[in-house]
């Protein structure tokens, strides 16, 4: 008998990931595409083919089959979810055909359009959000906007491919353009005010180019003739709303109450925190969206996560002639008997800008405090994740200030590779963690969990979303809790690395040359 269970999908910066699950969720076999940026772009633009995205699916799904066990050879896949990357500009005209590259949410061109939004909307509208990008198109690109009939994300490219309908998940939908909790749609009068000062003629009403808004379990069209042959299915099944990264590693972490925090921490890091109410005013650390059942999110997102920590292995790692992954294997477990304190040294993670911490240029991350003494691989390595760990502390602590309960991170993403890490994010931020079975693959798993909830609603017997979630709760975990000493040795450190965030203007004009 074939094996029924979910297919996950998850179409993030570097990479595309697809899982199937059974009907219990368990991973029964994972595949993977890869695509890389457009090249020839100038620096700190960013774009990727939607078309190479299709042909990374197709892939992947090749490798799943082929990765399938014996006894689950045969597959019943009864739905189908979606995740991706968020706040993408993806393009299309009337016929539906891609009107070239996007434009990714690590593309720095728009700046000025999502301060001059955040002013007018007085709301938090980075610049990665669609509608800032769509902004600076209809200024900078005025034939390639003309010529738009549909604007979406990767993650609605995707569902569109495979349905055939133009709809998105309220949370992708969300971190598009703003959502009002009071329609659970998209915000009216602020569609009115964008049109107003976009003012461009041959354009769209912004509101006649943004895909349909969809909650959890609701219809987001099923597998049709081109999606069936693109992932090598039969036709006809259910596909649940796609979803950005953010609400899918939500839904993975489980999290569906206020107090449970579900931070993913890989080369990007965020904490999402479910609201139990609005959001007062306007911060640079903290952003906003939806859950996948139109929950208000509260999210600090850090674009410098683990990748000047990644850069120094891979520097001790050349030196000793070692891959990428030997110099892992090798510092890895060397950071966490390091000294709690890395002897001393602290680190700037700034490879990138960081706009919610004012850091608008990247290339200053820099190590100081050296001495003989603490010159070491693994107080170096410890005291680059230990600088993350402290940036999303200082976003954390806006959201304290309101008053927001943080009783536990759920933790996703690259660092649960060493899970023992754990251990110190529990400590730098005194709050229990949390690391899921899987949780590697947090975001496809979500991407399935999503799937499984959309063929309940389909049959008419799910309950809530929150209630869906905690009924998936027993899955296996290993929890870490905050070590009084260790929490307390961090404070300390914690009070130099803010000491050393006042001057890092001075660094910036120093190295920057101005």
């Amino acid at each position: 008998m074939a094996t029924r269970g979910y297919l996950g999908i998850d179409a993030g910066t570097q990479g595309l990931s697809v899982i199937f699950t059974d009907e219990q969720l368990k991973i029964i076999a994972s595949g993977e595409g890869d695509y890389d940026m457009a090249p020839g772009l100038a620096e700190g633009c960013y774009e990727q083919s939607p078309g190479d995205w299709e042909a990374a699916l197709s892939s992947a799904m090749q490798q799943l089959k082929a990765a399938l066990p014996a006894e689950h050879v045969e597959i019943d896949v009864l739905a189908i979810g979606v995740s991706g990357q968020m706040h993408g500009e993806v393009m299309a005209d009337a016929d539906g055909a891609s009107l070239g590259n996007a434009r990714l949410w690590c593309d720095s061109r728009n700046d000025a359009e999502g301060d001059e939004l955040t002013r007018r909307f007085n709301a938090k509208i980075p610049k990665r959000a669609t509608v800032a990008r769509w902004l600076w198109t209809i200024r900078n690109q005025g034939e390639k906007a003309s010529k738009t009939a549909h604007l979406t994300t990767p993650a609605g490219w995707i569902s569109y491919r495979l349905t055939g309908q133009w709809t998105l998940g309220i949370g992708d939908a969300a971190g598009m353009f703003p959502i009002a909790q009071t329609t659970l749609d998209y915000d009216e009068k602020l569609l009115a005010s964008f049109d107003e000062l976009a003012g461009a003629a041959g354009v769209a009403s912004l509101k006649t180019l943004l895909p349909t808004v969809r909650r959890a379990g609701e219809d987001a069209g099923s597998l049709n003739a081109s999606g069936a042959k693109m992932l090598g299915l039969p036709e006809g099944i259910p596909v649940a709303p796609a979803e950005g990264d953010q609400p899918a590693a939500l839904a993975g972490s489980l999290i569906g109450e206020p107090g449970m925090v579900s931070v993913s921490f890989g080369t990007s890091v965020c904490a999402n925190y479910v609201g139990d109410r609005a959001f007062e005013g306007v911060s640079a650390a903290v952003d906003h969206f939806c859950a996948a059942d139109g929950k208000p999110i509260n999210m600090v997102w850090l674009r410098n996560g683990t990748t000047f920590m990644n850069a120094v292995v891979e520097m001790f790692g050349s030196v000793l002639g070692e891959d990428r992954s030997a110099g892992f294997a090798a510092v890895i477990p060397e950071v966490l008997e390091a000294p709690t304190d890395c002897g001393g040294l602290l680190a700037l993670p700034f490879m990138d800008d960081e706009p919610g911490l004012g850091v608008r240029r990247g290339g200053t991350a820099l190590l100081v405090g050296l001495n003989p003494e603490n010159a070491r691989p693994a107080n170096a390595v410890k005291a680059a994740l230990l600088s993350t760990m402290f940036n999303l502390r200082i976003g954390c602590e806006v959201l304290d200030q309101q008053g927001y309960p943080r009783n536990e991170l759920i933790l996703t993403g690259g660092l649960v590779k060493t899970p023992e890490l754990g251990q110190l994010l529990a400590d730098a931020l005194r709050t229990p963690v949390t690391v899921l079975e899987g949780a590697e693959e947090g975001t496809a798993w979500g991407a399935a969990l999503m799937a499984k909830y959309r063929d309940a609603t389909r049959q008419g017997d799910a309950p809530d979303w929150p209630e869906f979630l905690a009924a998936h709760a027993d899955a296996g975990r290993r929890r870490f809790q905050p070590l009084a000493a260790a929490a307390d040795e961090l404070d300390a450190v914690y009070g130099k690395y803010k000491r050393l965030m006042d001057v890092h203007g001075a660094l910036d004009e120093a190295v920057g040359g101005r």
